[in-house]
């Protein structure tokens, strides 16, 4: 008797890792990752979920399999194991049900409350279906969660305007500059909020070029985030090329001098904008005295968006209640088909038994008048339902209220295989 279901959760995001660690983790065959899980982690059902900010997995099992599936995830990836235990975070049951929630709703997105993420959660349950890696608890789950998130968002409006210091930047620079899409774009750093620069700018068409330390971590960042990698020294002896640089990094100097823009400047007959989104700051500001150069800075910007955050930050509040009293519903839902195997199968042999002593009730009756053969067999039917229909509805609620005994004994009482079997 199948009783004590885990909803396990495995996840990397964006919250533990930066972006090229987060890359490693990318489970680049999904197909084979779902035969390779079921395989070797004794995962029942499994969901993987891959955005740019988060790679996470949801399971089904009986067994508590945590190592098993760092080990599985490790050899589907090429990755050592040691580079999990920093990476990677576990939580099973509600605490599962309660991140799943606060996905779908929004709350535990980069830019709080946006709308790519449920998109992307629909995709992943679809696909899941798909491969049939996914069964009854988690397609039961996620229906739920998209629902529940998508009346989240509508009734607490957490996603109506949302901006991020990336996508301020981003518009800053539309706003100060003519025809941005003529123009040539700069992004140093590969960092998070260069992610939030990036996803901007891909999203109103901009081309553009990217830069950081090493031309591999640029590398695998524009494969995800889009944008052209340019080697460090390239850029830092050619600035005269570009008419917008957005800077997100953690250098511990100035990365960008009042003389190396001067030079550029001597070459260039027009204007420049550099928006310095690092912590600590990246760009000298005595930048700002050359003519023709606009300047700003992470705390110019960070205000503005802190003026539309606080609209939002409100609404967090109302979110975070509504979902805890959803996770109790959630969680109601999937005990309640822990005992779906056990109802299906008491109904499943009853329906046996009562055909089987109706076939022989009607031949001894010799009956061939249709009708009376109809009145019969719906009054077979009518004493089951009206007999069993309570005592099921009750091992149902007992498993939503978590008295695994009781369904546990209730197993026991309709022990109908064995009987079939001595038939």
């Amino acid at each position: 008797m199948e009783i004590n279901q885990n909803i396990i959760n495995a996840r990397v995001t964006f919250r533990n890792s930066p972006i090229h660690i987060l890359e490693k983790f990318t489970i680049r065959d999904t197909e084979n990752a779902y035969q390779q899980f079921k395989k070797h982690s004794e995962l029942d059902e499994c969901v993987i979920i891959q955005t740019c900010n988060r790679i996470e997995l949801f399971g089904k099992s009986k067994t508590d399999n945590s190592d098993k599936i760092k080990k599985t995830w490790a050899s589907i990836t090429g990755l050592d194991e040691e580079i999990f235990e920093e990476n990677i975070e576990f939580v099973e049951n509600q605490e599962a049900l309660h991140h799943l929630l606060k996905l779908t709703s929004g709350l535990d997105s980069m830019v709080l409350g946006e709308e790519q993420i449920l998109g992307q959660i629909k995709n992943s349950i679809t696909s899941a279906r798909k491969s049939k890696a996914s069964g009854q608890h988690l397609n039961t789950l996620f229906d739920k969660a998209i629902r529940m998130g998508t009346r989240i968002r509508n009734s607490s409006g957490i996603g109506k305007g949302g901006i991020s210091v990336g996508s301020m930047a981003v518009k800053l620079a539309e706003e100060s500059i003519d025809e941005l899409k003529t123009k040539q774009i700069l992004l140093i750093g590969t960092g998070e909020v260069s992610t939030l620069v990036a996803k901007s700018l891909q999203r109103r068409g901009y081309a553009f070029n990217v830069t950081s330390r090493t031309i591999g971590r640029s590398e695998t960042f524009c494969e995800t985030m889009g944008g052209n990698p340019i080697k460090f020294e390239e850029v830092l002896s050619g600035f005269n090329k570009y008419d917008v640089i957005f800077v997100a990094t953690t250098a511990p100097y100035f990365l960008v001098t009042q003389e190396r823009i001067a030079d550029a400047m001597k070459d260039k007959n027009k204007g420049m904008m550099i928006l310095d989104l690092s912590n600590p700051r990246t760009v000298d500001e005595k930048v700002a005295i050359i003519g023709g150069v606009k300047l700003m800075n992470l705390d110019q910007i960070a205000e503005m968006v802190e003026k539309n955050m606080n609209a939002r930050l409100n609404k967090v509040k109302t979110v975070e209640n509504i979902i805890r009293e959803e996770v109790s519903v959630l969680e109601a839902s999937m005990k309640r088909l822990d005992a779906e195997p056990l109802v299906t199968d008491v109904f499943k042999s009853i329906e046996n038994l009562r055909e089987k002593e109706l076939n022989k009730a009607l031949q001894m009756l010799d009956e061939t008048d249709e009708k009376k053969i109809k009145i019969i067999e719906e009054l077979t039917k009518a004493v089951v339902e009206s007999i069993v229909s309570t005592p099921m509805n009750n091992i149902r609620k007992a498993s939503e209220q978590g008295q695994p005994d009781i369904v546990e004994l209730a197993s026991k009482l309709f022990d109908y295989k064995k009987q079939n079997q001595a038939d």
